[in-house]
């Protein structure tokens, strides 16, 4: 046997959508109700574990042997949901051959290890496809297509039911409840591994490389690992939230009379009656309305900011998603931007955390650590402030253990700097390396040193590197907040202009590139600009970046875009969440390569630190629990290295020590 293909299909009280599959599969009622595999691309059979059916002794070996490749479509739930059936029949799943620090107390491992495990839907993401079955099945066009009528059976078999006179007053369905039913169930675990096999029959042309399988086992190890959660602050923050919010509310109603000053329309209602007529109530409407805002309005306006602050969804979150060790797992989603193959939050989100600048959050923090609302109350007054601040905090290191948080600095920015060829930014990198005082400075021409920091010069500089290195105009100024920042609506063009004549090399990439993808579309060839290769073959447009890793766009051809000019389209997942044909052009696909190659800078330096505890990483950052002997200093320069494939990039990389997570 060289590979296995598994669907499953499974029974918990747990609510997967809200608590991940680590904890799903933890529940005691959970269970395996059918097994479909294939042996070696063979015959689709089904297993009925819920009749009584057994698993064969060769698949059951299969499982943990790690010469056989196990496939399956999201394969962390597969894997995930088997190391709990096969540990409940006390069979070993063997440790993992780095000491993963999941293995309990004895050494055992709690998960099968995924370096034999390989992903069909990250397949799918790799070549551009959607991530979902169902999806990937319907762009390929293939003839065995995931049965649509399975979300009705999953609903009706595999969570817990609503006990009523009809049924019973049973809490779950069985099969011998709905005989036809089930046998409909069967045949859709059947077609889903079927679907899968023709998944894999129709990408066999574009295997992924075997690197990013690597990348995918590492992954799947971090995600196993999880991180330890500070149980005691994630439920006091959430009693602190709801006493904040009933005071609040109340505060509302005393000053306003309202049944529910919530309410987006009695709140409008009741701002027009006494003079304040506003056709929304966001959060920038909110803080310009502040401005001028007479009492009691301001007043009232000021509570409604507060209300609108809570983040308690994410402790919440975190509460619904622990693990009975007080770990969450399974928050990273390995290719989950599958345009440029960077990290997806899922579960508590780590990609969007809010920031902390509180100048006391360790003694905020241990405030509702310990329960004192009391105190909180006195000496915070923006309790869902200070609250939404401690979310950082809730993740912690074992007990003995301490955390430090690495990223890299500026890398986005070094990253097209290399590849542009702009040497003034790279000398800046090799140096000092503080890019938005040197952008100011080649941007108006004045000398570095009168750059300060909190100057309007550095802040131009800032506003102008975060918001234009992709193409951006005026747009992307105030979509990054310009305005806000004190920026007049006249100073942003010649803003625009001063930041493209400061770099033309940066400029002339992007039409290079521009150019290049429309030559490998139009005349389905290969071209090359800045190290970076196009192709077109099969219908499809890649990317070679330097590591080797392609970045792929489905079905591209040559469209006209608003302006009437000739663009790149392709078909992928566009703002509105749907599959449908998205146009491009240079500055967008420079804007994909730079964060595809700084995504593969980080999978680099979390390669070289696989001897450490990786907990999390999130975007250019990367968290480790460790030992007290170990030195931040020495990580970072470890995390530094420059990939070999990747000459002349300047890297740097800042660490610190922690008791919790928290921005240095």
């Amino acid at each position: 046997m060289r590979t296995l293909s598994i669907d499953i299909e499974t029974y918990s009280g747990y609510d997967l959508s809200k608590c991940g599959v680590y904890k799903y599969a933890e529940s005691p009622d959970f269970e395996i109700l059918l097994f479909g595999y294939s042996v070696d691309d063979g015959e689709v059979q089904v297993i009925d574990l819920a009749a009584g059916e057994h698993l064969p002794p060769e698949i059951l070996n299969a499982l943990t042997d790690d010469n056989v490749q196990k496939w399956a479509f999201n394969a962390n739930f597969e894997r995930v949901c088997l190391s709990r059936y096969l540990s409940d029949m006390d069979i070993s799943l063997d440790p993992f051959a780095d000491n993963h620090l999941s293995a309990d107390i004895l050494g055992n491992a709690k998960y099968l290890n995924p370096i034999s495990w390989r992903c069909a839907m990250i397949w799918s993401a790799y070549m551009g496809l959607p991530l979902s079955l169902e999806g990937a099945g319907a762009v390929l066009g293939l003839e065995k297509q995931k049965l649509t009528e399975g979300k009705d059976l999953i609903r009706y078999f595999c969570s817990p039911c609503k006990p009523t006179a009809t049924n019973g007053q049973r809490t779950r369905n069985l099969p011998e409840h709905a005989p036809d039913k089930w046998e409909a169930f069967k045949a859709y675990n059947r077609r889903d591994v079927e679907t899968e096999l023709s998944i894999h029959e129709r990408l066999a042309k574009f295997p992924v490389p075997e690197n990013v399988w690597e990348e995918y086992a590492h992954d799947q190890e971090i995600n196993d690992r999880g991180v330890a959660l500070d149980m005691a602050l994630v439920r006091n923050a959430i009693k602190a939230d709801a006493r904040s919010r009933t005071k609040l509310t109340r505060l509302m109603k005393e000053l306003t009379d309202l049944d529910n000053p919530n309410s987006l329309q009695q709140m409008k209602q009741w701002l027009a009656d006494n003079g304040m007529e506003t056709d929304s109530l966001g959060k920038k409407v909110v803080t310009e309305l502040l401005k001028d805002a007479p009492e009691p309005l301001g007043k009232v306006l000021s509570l409604r900011q507060q209300l609108a602050k809570s983040s308690i969804k994410k402790y919440q979150t975190m509460e619904n998603a622990v693990c009975a060790d007080g770990r969450a797992r399974g928050m990273f989603q390995f290719y989950g931007a599958n345009r440029t193959g960077r990290w997806a939050g899922r579960l508590i989100q780590m990609q969007n955390l809010p920031q902390n600048h509180l100048i006391d959050l360790e003694d905020a923090r241990w405030l509702v650590h310990d329960g004192d609302f009391a105190a909180l109350e006195l000496l915070y007054d923006n309790i869902p402030d200070v609250l939404s601040q401690l979310i950082r905090t809730a993740f912690v290191p074992k007990d003995g253990y301490k955390l430090i948080v690495a990223d890299f600095s500026a890398i986005e920015a070094r990253v097209i700097a290399w590849l542009a060829g702009e040497r003034w930014r790279n000398d800046v990198f090799a140096t000092h390396g503080k890019i938005y005082e040197a952008s100011a400075s080649q941007m108006f021409h004045v000398p570095i040193e009168e750059v300060t920091k909190g100057s309007p010069l550095r802040q131009k500089g800032k506003i102008a590197e975060l918001a234009l290195g992709y193409g951006g105009s005026v747009g992307a100024l105030k979509a990054m907040g310009a305005l806000e920042m004190g920026l007049s609506e006249e100073e942003l063009r010649p803003l625009v202009s001063a930041w493209r004549s400061a770099n033309p090399n940066i400029v002339r990439f992007w039409w290079d590139v521009d150019r290049a993808a429309m030559k490998a579309v139009r005349d389905r060839t290969m071209t090359e600009t800045h190290g970076i290769h196009f192709g077109y073959q099969s219908g499809m447009l890649f990317i070679t970046l330097p590591s080797g890793r392609r970045l792929s766009y489905v079905k591209p051809r040559i469209g006209t875009n608003q302006f009437g000019s000739d663009c790149v389209t392709y078909e992928g997942v566009g703002g509105t969440k749907k599959w449908e044909r998205i146009e491009s052009y240079g500055p967008k696909f420079v804007e994909n390569i730079v964060q595809a190659i700084s995504r593969d800078i980080l999978s680099y330096a979390m390669q070289t630190l696989r001897h450490c505890s990786i907990v999390m990483h999130i975007h250019d950052e990367v968290v480790i629990e460790a030992g007290p002997e170990m030195s931040a200093e020495i990580l970072c320069q470890q995390m530094s290295r420059t990939p070999p494939w990747a000459e002349g990039l300047l890297l740097i990389a800042d660490g610190f020590d922690c008791s919790f997570y928290k921005k240095d």
